[in-house]
């Protein structure tokens, strides 16, 4: 480098200062967070700086993250088509392995079309975007992911937040906000607290007020329903009544996301979702062991499995005081600030178990929480273990 260039480089960049400034106020109201890599595969024992750690902390519900026939899939895949797919899916990046997955997501779903995204945040995002759009309203639940807060904010639409869960403060909501296109969303089961959207209610409401629904199933897909279709399956939805989002990188243990639509919905996607239209498409790998997974997880039986350990879990809690839904695989700790959450964490730590403490902007502030999430892999020790030593963490704090 010549003089010239060092005398333009500065002693310390703005953007430096910047972030150095926005670090110390997270680290002083205990918001910070540090990326913390595992050298294992997932299960429900991982290894963090090779000490062995029994999992609560993944949301690979049904155990097929590190599942013998997917690791095949992925490998004949990779050795076949090699690694990545090139381009978008509108240039090249298109192939049989994305098509092969969709047929076999549509069938399982029982839906006309299914078309699969690189995230469920992308997909979120590219679903809202698409489908409203200004002079339209856009009715989300308070308690709502990320994906579909920056859905609706992206789309343009006015957006109007209802409270958690809440029908008759959403009915009011709708008789009173007009718009050229309404659409009401959801998640079927929050990522957070664990609980349950009425949906059948949800497309009720819809259909009286002549508004689309949006249902992220990204925490039911592969867990609730029959054969793991999701909470509106389970509710008994036709096809058509809600678009419904779905990931593969959850229960199905795989990476990536799907939709599952009307074949008009689909071709729409496929011309104005930004998400979908600019991104590199899934490897082929990918999409071929995601593929194995959908029949996997439509068997039913890891979801036995899962089921029981749900319910293992739960009695544990009441055992020891806690109260806690077993509507889904999800079980939240709420411990307030987000200190006693850390501190929990570590104490938990210290039992060999790893989970992880929850704060905001994830949860409300004053509910930081650990947030526990049962997998078809755990075995009876690990609950057990969980349970004593979140017995032993109330004896510690005293309640």
């Amino acid at each position: 480098m010549n003089r010239s260039a060092r005398e333009l480089q500065p002693a310390s960049a703005p953007t430096d200062e910047w972030a150095a400034e926005e670090l110390q106020r997270l680290s002083s109201l205990g918001l910070r967070r540090e990326l913390e890599p595992i050298d294992s595969p997932q299960g429900a024992e991982v290894k963090i700086a090779g000490r062995a750690l029994v999992n609560f902390s993944s949301n690979d519900y049904l155990g097929l993250a590190n599942h013998p026939a997917l690791v095949e899939a992925c490998a004949a895949a990779a050795r076949r088509y090699g690694v990545g797919s090139g381009a978008s899916r509108l240039l090249v990046g298109d192939t049989a392995s994305h098509h092969a997955l969709e047929r076999a997501l549509a069938t399982w779903m029982h839906s006309d079309r299914a078309l699969l995204f690189n995230s469920g945040y992308a997909a979120n995002v590219g679903i809202l975007s698409s489908l409203v759009g200004t002079g339209d309203v856009i009715f989300s639940d308070e308690l709502n992911h990320a994906s579909l807060i920056d859905g609706c904010r992206l789309s343009r639409a006015s957006t109007v937040v209802y409270p958690h869960r809440d029908l008759g403060a959403l009915e009011r909501l709708l008789q009173n906000h007009r718009g050229r296109r309404r659409l009401v969303c959801s998640e079927s089961v929050f990522s957070m607290d664990g609980d349950r959207a009425p949906v059948h209610e949800l497309a009720a409401l819809c259909a009286k007020f002549e508004a689309g629904l949006v249902i992220d199933e990204a925490h039911a897909i592969g867990v609730i329903g029959p054969a793991g279709t999701g909470a509106c399956a389970e509710a008994g939805l036709a096809g058509g009544a809600a678009v419904r989002m779905g990931t593969l990188g959850k229960a199905l243990g795989a990476f990536g996301a799907f939709v599952a639509i009307s074949g008009s919905v689909a071709d729409l996607l496929i011309n104005r979702a930004r998400t979908l239209i600019y991104s590199t498409s899934l490897p082929m790998p990918i999409c071929e062991a995601a593929r194995v997974a959908v029949g996997l997880a439509s068997s039913g039986a890891p979801q036995a499995r899962l089921w029981r350990n749900v319910r293992r879990f739960r009695e544990g809690l009441s055992r020891i005081g806690i109260r806690a839904d077993a509507s889904s695989c999800i079980f939240p700790v709420v411990l307030g600030a987000p200190e006693r959450a850390l501190a929990a964490s570590k104490h938990l730590r210290r039992r060999g178990l790893l989970v992880k403490a929850i704060r905001p902007p994830t949860v409300p502030p004053g509910t930081s929480r650990l947030r526990f999430s049962i997998c078809a892999s755990h075995a009876d020790e690990h609950i057990d273990l969980a349970i004593d030593a979140l017995e032993s963490l109330e004896i510690e704090n005293g309640r």
